[in-house]
C-alpha cells in the first residue's frame, strides 16, 4: 500500500495544487480566504472578550497577550478541524472520481491533509505578520511548532480516515461529528486559559488530546516556555494508534467502499 502511494506521489501533489486553485477559482481574494476566516474569528473574540468583557490572561500584563493567545490556539484548532472534517467527507465527495479512475483510495485523505498543511503554513505566516504589528516576537520555543503540527496532523488524519470510512456506510457520522466538534472546541483552552475551568471540569482537559497541543502553540508563540514532555504523551500515543488503526480499518473496508458509494 505504501509503495503504491509512493508511485502516485505526482498525482497527490498535482491534486493538492488543483484543490487549492479550485476551491476559490472565481474568488477575487482567492487563497486569502484560508487566512481571513480564522483571523476574523480571532478579531471578533478579541474585541468582545478583551475589550468589552475586559478579559485578561494571568501571568502577563501585555495588552496584546489575549489576541496572541487566541490566535495561537485557533491556529492549532483550525489545522485539526480541517483535516478531520474534510477527511470525513472526502470519500463521498470524490465518489464519481473513485468509480472512474483507478488509484490508491488512501490518496484522498492524504491530499486533504496536504492541502490543510499548506493552509496552516499560510495562516502561521499571517499570524507572524500580526505579531510584528503587535510588537511581539516569539523566542526559541518557536522550534516546537513542527512537533505540534505533526501531532495534530497524525490525530486528525487517523480519526478522519476512520470516521470517513464509517461515514460512507452510516451518513449520520458526519452530522454527529459536526456537533461533537463544536463541543470539543469549547472544551479546549483556546478562548479561555485552562486555569479558569472549575475543578469539577478540570478532568476534561486531561482527557482532551488537542488541549496539550493547543497549549504547546500558546507556550511557543506567547509565553516562550517549554511544555512538559509528559503532557505530549497522550496526543503522541493517540496519533500513532489512530493512524495504525485507520490504515488497518481502511484496508479491510476499501473493497466495499465503491459498492456502497
Amino acid at each position: 500500500m505504501f509503495q503504491s502511494l509512493w508511485q502516485y506521489r505526482h498525482f497527490i501533489v498535482s491534486s493538492i495544487r488543483g484543490d487549492l486553485k479550485g476551491r476559490f477559482v472565481r474568488s477575487r481574494l482567492g487563497g486569502l480566504w484560508f487566512i481571513l476566516h480564522p483571523l476574523a474569528q480571532a478579531l471578533i473574540f478579541s474585541i468582545v472578550l478583551s475589550e468589552v468583557l475586559k478579559a485578561r490572561l494571568p501571568d502577563t500584563e501585555s495588552p496584546a497577550a489575549y489576541p496572541i493567545y487566541l490566535l495561537s490556539g485557533l491556529a492549532a484548532w483550525t489545522l485539526f478541524s480541517e483535516i478531520l472534517m474534510r477527511s470525513m467527507t472526502v470519500f463521498i465527495e470524490q465518489a464519481p472520481v473513485m468509480k472512474k479512475i483507478a488509484f490508491p483510495r488512501l490518496c484522498l485523505p492524504i491530499i486533504v491533509g496536504g492541502t490543510a498543511l499548506i493552509n496552516h503554513l499560510l495562516l502561521l505566516f499571517a499570524i507572524f505578520v500580526i505579531f510584528v504589528f503587535l510588537g511581539h516576537m516569539p523566542g526559541r520555543t518557536l522550534v516546537l511548532l513542527p512537533v505540534g503540527i505533526v501531532l495534530i496532523a497524525a490525530i486528525g488524519f487517523g480519526l478522519g480516515v476512520i470516521l470517513g470510512v464509517m461515514n460512507v456506510f452510516m451518513r449520520d457520522v458526519a452530522q454527529v461529528m459536526a456537533i461533537v466538534l463544536q463541543l470539543w472546541y469549547w472544551l479546549t483552552p483556546i478562548v479561555y486559559p485552562a486555569n479558569v475551568l472549575p475543578e469539577n471540569y478540570a478532568f476534561v482537559l486531561k482527557l482532551n488530546p488537542i488541549a496539550p497541543v493547543a497549549t504547546l502553540y500558546q507556550d511557543a508563540l506567547l509565553f516562550n516556555r517549554w511544555p512538559s514532555a509528559e503532557s505530549l504523551i497522550m496526543p503522541a500515543a493517540l496519533g500513532l494508534l489512530s493512524m495504525a488503526f485507520a490504515i488497518v480499518f481502511f484496508r479491510r473496508a476499501s473493497p466495499e467502499l465503491i459498492d456502497v458509494l
